[in-house]
């Protein structure tokens, strides 16, 4: 069994769930981050939470691409990471799929990531061969074990960076596996 801890970035409004990026690490070493081209710029630019916590963290260039990158994009167009949504849904299935037959799908509060990650490809029936029809909750886990959100591992930096929050989501959820495996 491979584990995949991701999370997803976005914006809702109570009726859709639109993806801003992804970030996704896998037991087996690999990482995958994307940061959707089209996502709702407008609202989003509109969305005062997203607007502190999340576009900091979206690629704005480096460098001397920095000083070409206009102030008034949330992002920039040209970084590798930023790609379209259907290229983003391919990635996905073939980082999953990478891993093997036997998959789990872990995410913080996952809930809305999962919805996300599926409508990625449409429905939920739509899901392509190989993706789990379900994400395993770290809350829950927790949970599960008599623990409240004090009691886990903070994250340090990047929050609200979906691959920096994926890295964090492997060390918590590896951190509650080690605690069950010794009986506490």
């Amino acid at each position: 069994m491979v584990a995949i801890d991701y999370d997803l970035e976005f914006l809702e409004d109570g009726r859709t769930i639109e993806l801003i990026s992804i970030g996704m690490v896998a037991d087996d070493g690999r990482e995958y981050y994307a940061v959707n081209r089209d996502m709702p710029v407008r609202k989003i630019r509109k969305h005062q939470w997203l607007m502190e916590n999340v576009v900091p963290s979206l690629p704005k260039g480096a460098g001397d691409r920095r000083n070409h990158v206009p102030k008034s994009w949330l992002f920039d167009y040209a970084d590798p990471a930023v790609k379209r949504r259907d290229r983003i849904a391919d990635d996905v299935m073939d980082f999953i799929r990478a891993a093997g037959p036997d998959v789990e799908l872990w995410a913080n509060y996952g809930a809305y990531d999962h919805v996300a990650l599926a409508q990625l490809w449409g429905r939920m029936i739509d899901l392509p061969e190989g993706v789990p029809m379900f994400t395993h909750d770290i809350q829950q886990e927790a949970r599960r074990q008599g623990l409240s959100w004090d009691d886990l591992p903070q994250q340090e930096t990047g929050e609200h960076n979906a691959l920096a929050d994926a890295r964090h989501n492997r060390t918590v959820r590896r951190w509650l596996a080690e605690r069950n495996q010794k009986g506490a």
